[in-house]
Order: C-alpha cells, then sequence, then structure tokens
C-alpha cells in the first residue's frame, strides 16, 4: 500500500487531506488511485493509519481514517550525522541512504576540505532538492517520521551542537585502535542519542580530528580499507543502529 505524510489531520472527525502539489499529482496522476482506493498515512510524529479516499481534486486529497495501525518503526536511538560537504550527487545519496537506514538528524558540515561550499542562494536551492529526496525515501521505507536536515555548519558549530549527544564518534583512517563495534559495545550506559562525524573527500585534517577530540568526541575505526564518504556515513550509521538499536530486528 502506497505511503503519504499529511500534516492536516483531524483526530477527532477522522479526516486528513494532502495539498502538496506534487504529492496530489502523484496520487491522480501517476499512481491513477480513485476515491475509495486506500493509502497509508502519517503524520510525521509515528502515528500511522489506513485512509480511504473520499475525494480527489486538482489542488487536494480528502481522505476518512480507518484505522489507525500500532506498529513502532522508529528506533528509540537518535543518531546525528554530521556529514562533511562532498559533492551533490553523493550528498543525494547520503540523504536518501541514511533516511532509509534510520537516522534521526542529518547536518551538513563545511570542513577544510569540503570541496562544496554552500552561499545562501544555492543553499536554498540544494536543500529544497535533498528534503524532497528525504521525502520519498521516507515513504518507500515507511519512516514513522521525516529525519531533520539542519542547516550548514561549521565544525566549531557542529562540535557545540554535539552537546544535545549522549555519545560522539568520528570514523577515521589514522585511528587503529578503537574499532567502532568495540567503541559502542564498550559504553556502560546505552546512550539515547548519538553523534557521528563524517568526513568529506579527503577526509578530516588532523587538525580537526584534534578539535573533536578534545571535545570527548572519539575517533574509531571502521577497518583496514578505507571507504568514500557516502559509504562511510551509511556503514557507520547502520553499525550504530544496529549495535545499540533496532536494525537487524533487535527490539
Amino acid at each position: 500500500m502506497d505511503r503519504f505524510f499529511a500534516d492536516n489531520i483531524d483526530y477527532e472527525k477522522g479526516i486528513c487531506s494532502i495539498s502538496d502539489e506534487e504529492e496530489v499529482k502523484h496520487i491522480s496522476r501517476v499512481l491513477r488511485l480513485t476515491e475509495g482506493e486506500k493509502l497509508e498515512i502519517c503524520d510525521g510524529r509515528q502515528r500511522e493509519f489506513i485512509c480511504k479516499i473520499s475525494s480527489i481534486s486538482k489542488k487536494e486529497v480528502l481522505l476518512e481514517l480507518l484505522e489507525e495501525v500500532n506498529v513502532q518503526r522508529e528506533p528509540k536511538l537518535q543518531v546525528t550525522v554530521y556529514q562533511g560537504l562532498p559533492k551533490a550527487q553523493k550528498f543525494e545519496l547520503i540523504v536518501q541512504k541514511l533516511t532509509e537506514v534510520g537516522v534521526s538528524r542529518i547536518v551538513p558540515l563545511e570542513t577544510a576540505r569540503s570541496i562544496v561550499k554552500l552561499d545562501s542562494k544555492s543553499e536554498l536551492k540544494k536543500a529544497d532538492r535533498w528534503e524532497k529526496i528525504i521525502l520519498g525515501a521516507a515513504k518507500q521505507s515507511k519512516r514513522g517520521m521525516l529525519p531533520r536536515l539542519e542547516q550548514p555548519m561549521s565544525l566549531s558549530q557542529a562540535i557545540c551542537d554535539t552537546e544535545r549527544n549522549d555519545v560522539n564518534i568520528v570514523p577515521y583512517e589514522n585511528e587503529q585502535s578503537n574499532p567502532i563495534g568495540k567503541v559502542l559495545r564498550s559504553l556502560v550506559e546505552k546512550p539515547g542519542s548519538i553523534g557521528i562525524f563524517i568526513g568529506p573527500e579527503g577526509g578530516f585534517e588532523e587538525f580537526e580530528i584534534e578539535m573533536l577530540s578534545e571535545k570527548g568526541v572519539i575517533p574509531v575505526t571502521l577497518g583496514k580499507r578505507i571507504l568514500r564518504t557516502e559509504t562511510a556515513a551509511i556503514v557507520s550509521s547502520a553499525i550504530v543502529l544496529y549495535e545499540l538499536s533496532d536494525l537487524g530486528g533487535v527490539v
């Protein structure tokens, strides 16, 4: 059953609507759904419903809530990925896959070796594109909420942001003694939130790793092979959610 996000839900009356132009076109012209057919609707706050289409117009799809589906799709662990900005297509892949895996927040990170430097105009244009990719990935993977895409941060800003996380790690190619799995399994208390720093193409400069380490961010190794930035982001997030949360079917 096709899935959509809707924020216009009247829980008491048992109705909701979808008014986003592209979503309305997708329902009516791409899927060619008609009155009486059913959809999965999620409110973006982990509540989801089976709904029946009541009417379709050019501007709006009206639906009736038939039943609430009690499925916990979101991990209890809140994962923030601070992603060193790579080339545009790579970042599109990253936000798509991190959404599928179960990441909660994605922070574009401007670092010393970042190829991409965002000004205000390009930032708005790219952010709109990234948000659409996140929405599509969240629908496909049946997320209960949309990951939050933050405004780009400098490394110093991101270091301040780490205070919201219980634990923070940074995969680093020159780290040899701290395998990521061992570090995660050695945590005395299971964290409720974790931050993962991923370098851009070329990785982090040594002084940046020193800055992170001084603020308690733990350097870890992903193994002997050197991974591309997009691969490192996906692999690191998957390992964290496997070791500390529900990826792999662990409840």
